[in-house]
């Protein structure tokens, strides 16, 4: 026996066979001789988990279990500088090499603790690639239980936007925050960054002493404002969790366990507007156990966020233009918080999985909006988030990238980011919902998110499990052809529901009545619709209104001013591909104050193919300082991809 093998402490050894349970396969429900006869198992459990192709960790040789920051936020450098101390757990105990990913991280030194003593450990730091960074190779000596890593992020850290204090709304203070999935926790520490493996972790941040510094983690008890802050989050989460922000901000509270942190210009409004939030705890706790994070706390974040909102544990981050002052857009609150359990609690080991996140938070969303607002608002989103899977995988290029299950050779993860996973996934559980009923199917959901609880897993692992707790005993409910039709074969299933909304059918009628001259934009009756109505309204409108007809619904309902950042959306959209001037310049407004990407990717797009390319460069040359670093890599791409 090597002096490393003796070296694993049994507390060690049990974290690593804890750790080697997040592999595929690993408790998957009764063997497959228990099924019943006539049910011969189809979804095996896997053997061996893929390697995650994104990351350079030998996650299967050594697996860090824990990692401790202790940084500096330097706002004049952009940078955060410090020590980052790993805790090691050896899967195999003859490795002699640890690999982690680093993204433009300048390394000082790596010290490595063997037997309680600390000294310098020879490193290597490969070559820089364009999306997964560079491999960070230390060389361990035996017993090594820890490395400590003093660095320096770059001020060009895609996964940090550094904002000045006149890109904030007080205009006094800057402001820091992060956005680290899919995978830039690496460019923030040299760590392994992949959701096949998961962290504990406890953090120091130094800030100037007037700004407050929040994590994805239990906050400083003592919430003084003095420059100083301590954090801890004992339960394990992939990396890509991890989050960070420090500025000018105010806490109120929504109850004894949910609250709101947001510059005071936007606090009270937020506080209101997520005032529902412990319902939508409450409705998921009944119907699939308790919360297991302790506090939920929320964080608007400045406009250029680009998002709708981030799961972070214990500390959702939000975009401020869900701020509609109605609660029309707080399904995107619901999301986030159903992410603790479908994807916080249980995640996807690799990205090709993406929809075991996403997928399940939509359904869980759906469920939790019918729960506090009713049927009618759940089938009118369902039915928007349909028209939307249908474009997407309209426009897709690729005919692998509309299945559930991510292709191998998937370039990006940011491809399995796309409607396919997350309207999709819900269709498919809606699907089997209406299969094998609700009541048995909430049931079988619940036992799901407590069995893979703090694990990280593959679809192989969930359809083996679906099989063996659901499937054989209900045999006749679904067919083995159904379920790939779903998780393996391109393009939208013919099991899909087709979510009928007595609300849009009179929308419809009203609109058909508008669009054929019998009524005036005025005469519509639009009192009582919903945000989700309008939506439905213009996503609706034909391609081929003429001017007249946009002049008249814009000067009934000024449409072009909408604060309404959805409905402004869906009406820029349709004026960009109708030619309507006047939209133009409070377009042009919206593109320089928001940074949500699910807005302004798409708008941009739909300027170039309209022969407006000049102009939409124009208005982004000035616009892309203060928008966040992945937003600019995407509309840059954007341009490229259009020639």
């Amino acid at each position: 026996m090597s002096k490393r093998v003796a070296a694993v402490s049994i507390i060690a050894l049990s974290f690593a066979l804890a750790a080697c349970s997040q592999e595929p396969g690993a408790a998957s429900g009764p063997a497959a001789s228990e099924q019943t006869a006539d049910h011969a198992p189809v979804y095996a459990a896997p053997t061996e988990q893929p390697v995650d192709p994104f990351t350079y960790a030998n996650y299967r040789q050594i697996r860090v279990r824990h990692i401790d920051l202790d940084l500096d936020v330097l706002f004049d450098e952009k940078v955060l500088e410090g020590v980052a101390v790993l805790d090691l757990v050896y899967v195999d105990g003859a490795a002699t090499v640890l690999v982690l990913d680093a993204n433009d991280l300048d390394i000082k030194s790596v010290e490595a603790n063997a037997d309680g003593a600390w000294s310098a450990a020879p490193y290597t730091l490969g070559p820089d690639d364009p999306v997964k960074g560079s491999a960070l190779e230390i060389e361990l000596p035996d017993a090594a239980a820890q490395v400590r890593i003093t660095y320096r992020t770059s001020p060009e850290a895609e996964g940090l936007q550094w904002l000045a204090p006149e890109q904030t709304a007080g205009k006094a203070h800057p402001f820091l925050f992060s956005q680290f999935q899919p995978l830039y926790a690496r460019t923030m520490a040299p760590l392994q960054d992949t959701p096949a493996v998961r962290i504990t972790y406890s953090a120091k941040l130094r800030t100037p002493p007037e700004l407050i510094a929040v994590m994805s983690a239990a906050q400083d008890p003592d919430g003084v404002r003095d420059g100083e802050y301590s954090f801890d989050m004992p339960q394990p989460i992939p990396a890509y969790l991890l989050a960070l922000a420090v500025g000018d901000i105010g806490f109120k509270a929504i109850n004894d366990h949910i609250g709101v942190y947001a510059e005071d210009y936007i606090l009270d409004a937020s506080a209101a507007e997520f005032e529902d939030t412990p319902k939508m705890e409450q409705a998921i706790n009944d119907l699939y156990g308790p919360y297991k994070w302790g506090r939920y706390d929320m964080i608007v974040l400045p406009p250029s966020f680009p998002f709708g909102g981030m799961e972070n544990p214990r500390l959702s981050f939000l975009t401020p233009t869900l701020i509609a002052g109605d609660k029309s857009l707080t399904n995107v609150v619901a999301h986030e918080l159903a992410h603790s359990w479908s994807g916080n609690l249980v995640t996807n080991s690799s990205w090709r999985d993406a929809w075991l996140n996403e997928g399940f938070t939509s359904y869980v969303e759906n469920r939790v909006m019918e729960v506090l607002y009713g049927e009618d608002r759940a089938v009118m989103e369902r039915s928007l988030d349909l028209d939307a899977l249908k474009l997407t995988v309209a426009e897709a290029d690729r005919p692998e990238l509309t299945a559930l299950k991510m292709p191998a050779d998937i370039a990006h993860p940011d491809d399995a980011f796309s409607q396919v996973s997350y309207a999709g996934g819900m269709f498919f559980l809606k699907f089997l919902e209406q299969r094998f009923g609700r009541e048995t199917f909430d049931a079988f959901l619940r036992s799901y998110f407590d069995h893979f609880a703090f694990k990280s897993i593959t679809t192989e692992d969930f359809l083996n499990y679906f099989e063996t707790n659901l499937w054989t005993d209900n045999p006749d409910a679904v067919t083995k052809e159904e379920i790939d039709a779903w998780v393996y074969e391109p393009g939208i299933p013919d099991t899909i529901e087709a979510p009928s909304s007595d609300a849009f059918a009179k929308v419809s009628a009203q609109q058909a009545q508008w669009l054929a001259g019998e009524i005036a934009a005025a005469e519509l009756k639009t009192d009582a619709w919903s945000t989700h109505e309008w939506l439905h309204f213009l996503n609706a409108l034909p391609d081929d209104m003429i001017p007249d007809q946009f002049a008249d619904i814009d000067g009934a309902y000024d449409l072009s001013n909408s604060q309404n950042a959805e409905i402004a959306f869906a009406w820029y959209m349709k004026a960009i591909a109708g030619g309507y001037e006047p939209a133009m310049a409070p377009l042009e407004r919206f593109l320089m104050s928001v940074g949500r990407g699910k807005f302004i990717y798409r708008l941009y797009a739909a300027l170039i193919e309209n022969d407006r390319r000049d102009w939409a460069a124009e208005v982004f040359a000035r616009a892309r300082p203060a928008y966040h670093p992945i937003a600019q890599r995407r509309i840059e791409e954007i341009f490229a991809e259009a020639g």
